[in-house]
């Protein structure tokens, strides 16, 4: 018998998206953009939201519409081509970056400023136990919701409304003249900031992880199954967007109390110590202990849950593994690692952006099969000049194409690939779109 969901199973289904989302790059970027931004705070703020909360909204839905699955996602696409983008995108945002800087983050920001002589012992010992906990909390897909839905995000949610709410009615200094980019160009300034979120390719990643969870509700009904995880999208976005105005405002008016920060840790840090004073420092190690700790359970559910549909390993094996090899990638190599990732999230970032919007235009085309490969290839292609612009390759000779000096050449070849598949391979119409 098909079941339907209880009003508190959606909010804490909406909790648990958000949770995912919300690690803790995403708590202490928006104060660095904020105080740059300044008096053009709203601006630039849209803008982020734009691609920060936007995008990944998008992305859910999308993997909606496609049916739950990365499989509805790339249908279209050779099955070999699909499963190589799948475990590179797994890779990079699980085990080998994302996830073992949540813990490498909750260490520094979170429990190092309370040891007196911390080195590499310490950040060992942590890990272990961070992982362990991320790993008790991953275990049991089915009580997803109610552990992390219905007690962990609502223990966050609460630190951060509290710490929001200090900011709008005691602001810490004046806000001042917009800096850099943001004095002239702050909506594109703040776009190009949230895009850099890569938070698209976290909705294609933990939207396959919500529709399993809602399945294991006992949920069968495909519409329902659709309906409920855009709800848990749309309740996701709603929190990001409250977090991030907050802290965008925290950012602007943080001049008097972070005067030389260079970063938006730091501007957060100083922050929460002018508003709070001592105890200060605790509720900031409990807002990032808990956003990095939620995020950990995402990565390695969603990882393990796309690994073991690959391979004869369980599920509870593949969580195992990744909760052990992210222990040790937060302990060596961390920096040399995110060296190698970020070019690999050049070269895709564009690639997961172009996927979502075919998802939402195939039946407008006329070859889907066709036109996927061919707007996917010309998104490939041109990020690939961003990503050798990063690795520090001379690509000069290339300035010419339009938005190239932001890092994003792809997007208006990747437009125009998408225009020209509504016209092509005609022929061959009711084949692609039955299939």
């Amino acid at each position: 018998m098909n079941k339907t969901l209880k009003m508190t199973d959606i909010l804490a289904l909406g909790f648990m998206t958000f949770a995912f989302f919300l690690g803790a790059g995403n708590i202490i970027f928006p104060p660095q953009a904020g105080l740059a931004a300044g008096e053009n705070l709203l601006p630039a703020m849209f803008g982020f939201l734009a691609t920060a909360v936007g995008l990944p909204l998008i992305g859910i839905i999308a993997v909606a519409v496609a049916g739950g699955g990365w499989n509805g996602l790339t249908r279209d696409l050779p099955p070999k081509v699909a499963t190589l983008m799948a475990v590179l995108i797994f890779i990079i945002i699980g085990p080998a970056f994302a996830a073992p800087r949540t813990g490498l983050v909750a260490y520094e920001m979170a429990v190092k400023p309370f040891i007196a002589d911390a080195g590499q012992m310490s950040l060992t010992i942590f890990s272990v136990v961070f992982f362990a906990v991320a790993l008790f909390f991953a275990w049991s897909r089915g009580k997803l919701i109610d552990m992390i839905g219905k007690f962990l995000t609502p223990a966050l949610f609460a630190v951060l409304a509290v710490l929001a709410v200090a900011v709008f009615i005691n602001p810490q200094g004046d806000i001042l003249a917009a800096q850099g980019d943001y004095a002239n160009m702050a909506f594109t300034k703040g776009f190009l900031e949230g895009y850099n979120t890569m938070d698209t390719f976290a909705a294609l990643m933990f939207g396959m992880l919500i529709v399993d969870v809602i399945r294991k509700k006992g949920v069968t009904d495909e519409k329902a199954t659709c309906t409920y995880l855009i709800y848990a999208g749309v309740i996701a976005a709603a929190g990001l967007a409250f977090v991030y105005i907050s802290l965008f405002y925290l950012g602007a008016t943080s001049s008097a109390v972070a005067a030389g920060a260079d970063n938006g840790g730091a501007i957060l840090a100083a922050y929460v110590q002018a508003l709070f004073g001592p105890v200060g420092q605790m509720i900031l190690s409990a807002i990032v202990l808990l956003a990095c700790l939620t995020t950990a359970i995402g990565l390695i559910s969603a990882c393990a849950d796309y690994f073991s549909s690959l391979t004869k390993l369980s599920y509870e094996k593949w969580a195992v593994i990744l909760s052990v090899v992210c222990g040790v990638v937060a302990n060596v190599g961390l920096n040399q690692l995110i060296a190698l990732s970020i070019p690999v999230l050049f070269a895709l970032y564009p690639v997961a952006v172009a996927l979502v919007a075919l998802t939402f235009v195939r039946g407008k085309m006329a070859n889907p099969r066709l036109g996927y490969r061919l707007v996917l290839l010309v998104s490939l292609l041109f990020s690939l000049i961003d990503a050798a612009k990063f690795m520090g390759i001379d690509v000069s000779a290339l300035n010419i194409l339009p938005l190239f000096d932001y890092g994003m050449a792809w997007v208006l070849p990747t437009l125009a690939a998408l225009v020209v598949s509504f016209f092509i391979g005609g022929s061959e119409q009711a084949e692609a779109r039955t299939a």
